[in-house]
């Protein structure tokens, strides 16, 4: 076992870290899912492992004696249906899987699919023991991130010193299997931390476990925070937190503003599944000093804005967005990134004065109609300042004439209100031909568990809407 994670799982055996499950219980599949894995490695190289257990307890155990016993772990969604899960297996090609109701958890030399029984290739490159997390899936393709122990690690050791901690106690309720759940474990974990782990549903139904609010981080996707500021109750209980950590998706000035006036100690942040969570934070201080965009760099980062040909821009200009951290994963499954000190991602920013990262939108969304460049995060914004509806998403849609049309699908916040009433209010407040020229009503928008839009899908409603 890595002497690391060794120190961990002693320390983490003297007291009761994982609230509102059994921390014993943890300590004793872990020690023995090791024993059987390292059992194995003995025999034939470490196996690759699928991790897409439901319960909390046997995924973290078994995602920690995967790491200790230097095998290839996975992590997926439990949820995954069976097209998303036959392109996972076809690009892993797993020795074992934990979950996904295969109904066992004992070491086996064949793997499952969907009810078929398969041997697993010769092993596939890079042969060293990495953790791969998923990203993408909401627009089709799942591919995995390799990151190791210490890119995880070194994400934890950045919002430490950012935060000027020792110990980080953690709040989840997002998915473990993903970047923004699984970095609330490993900070808590390595720190001696405690953490709860507890289904944003449970809370909306006002289950809480006996512990000290003000002492522990939590983390939110935007959709979430708002769900949770509609309920006066629960709205004073996010107050008490000492950060909400905010993320996963851009967060509109509306409910930012609805935050700072109930007092909640607010962190919006900027990071991706590529650079283990977040790489910016805005402090809750600065948040609730009116201080916008995602913060400053935490510690462990660089960032700089480029242009086009790759030269670095000053303050306050607009460019694209290129990352160094000592958290960057080494590429996607199986194929490691040439240029790894330089990560280019698809995020359009600038960064100010005082070092403040903003962000306008990806580059990937703009919309060329009438030969204009319009990037949708800022129709979006005013649209939603209209206060007119309570969800929004803005695309572009196929048209002869003009490239694309603008399109906005929204929820309504009352079914009195017209697309033409939300139009006017519109026009003193951004340019007329980035006022969409097609108004789709909806009930609900396709987000994820993370409050990411599914563009595909998004399309898909659109075309069928303007087809009829």
């Amino acid at each position: 076992m890595k002497p690391g994670c060794k120190v961990y799982l002693h320390h983490l055996n003297h007291h009761d870290w994982l609230i509102g499950y059994n921390s014993q219980e943890f300590q004793q599949i872990t020690t023995s899912l090791y024993a059987q894995l390292t059992q194995l490695a003995q025999q034939n190289q470490p196996p690759k492992i699928i991790l897409a257990e439901r319960e909390p307890v046997k995924f973290l155990a078994g995602f920690i004696a995967a790491c200790a016993a230097n095998c290839n772990v996975f992590l997926c969604n439990p949820d995954w249906g069976e097209q998303e899960l036959n392109q996972v297996f076809n690009l892993v090609k797993p020795d074992i899987i934990w979950g996904l109701g295969t109904g066992d958890w004992v070491l086996g030399t064949g793997y499952w699919e969907l009810g078929k029984s398969y041997s697993p290739s010769s092993p596939s490159s890079p042969s060293f023991p990495l953790i791969m997390i998923p990203t993408g899936g909401s627009s089709g393709e799942i591919k995995f991130t390799m990151h190791t122990w210490e890119t995880l690690t070194a994400s934890v050791a950045g919002f430490t010193e950012y935060f000027q901690l020792k110990q980080v106690n953690s709040f989840c309720v997002l998915p473990l299997y993903h970047v923004s759940g699984l970095m609330q474990f490993i900070r808590s974990f390595t720190t001696g931390g405690k953490l709860v782990i507890l289904p944003f549903k449970s809370i909306e139904l006002g289950q809480k476990y006996q512990i000290k609010p003000q002492e522990f981080f939590i983390s939110l996707v935007p959709t979430q925070l708002q769900r949770l500021l509609q309920n006066p109750e629960l709205t004073a209980w996010l107050a008490q937190f000492k950060t909400v950590l905010l993320g996963g998706a851009p967060a509109w000035e509306e409910l930012l503003e609805k935050a700072r006036f109930h007092g909640i100690r607010l962190a919006p942040t900027y990071g991706m599944t590529e650079t283990a969570s977040q790489i910016a934070t805005l402090k809750p201080e600065d948040f609730l000093n009116h201080k916008t965009g995602s913060g400053q760099i935490l510690p462990h980062a660089q960032v700089k804005i480029c242009n086009s040909q790759g030269q670095v821009l000053q303050a306050n200009q607009i460019g694209n967005i290129t990352i160094q951290a000592k958290s960057l994963a080494l590429g996607y499954y199986p194929h490691i990134w040439n240029h790894q000190h330089d990560f280019a991602v698809d995020d359009l920013g600038f960064i100010d004065e005082q070092g403040y990262l903003n962000i306008v939108g990806r580059n990937s969304d703009k919309i060329i109609s009438g030969g204009e460049n319009i990037y949708p995060a800022e129709v979006e914004a005013a649209i939603r300042n209209t206060g007119m509806v309570t969800d929004v998403c803005v695309i572009g849609i196929k048209h002869q004439d003009w490239g694309q049309a603008l399109t906005a699908v929204y929820i309504p916040r009352n079914s009195d209100i017209t697309a033409g009433e939300i139009k006017n209010a519109l026009y003193n407040q951004i340019s007329k031909f980035k006022i969409p020229k097609y108004w789709i009503p909806q009930t609900n928008l396709p987000r994820n568990a993370q409050g990411k839009i599914n563009r595909q899908k998004l399309q898909q409603i659109a075309t069928e809407f303007l087809s009829k």
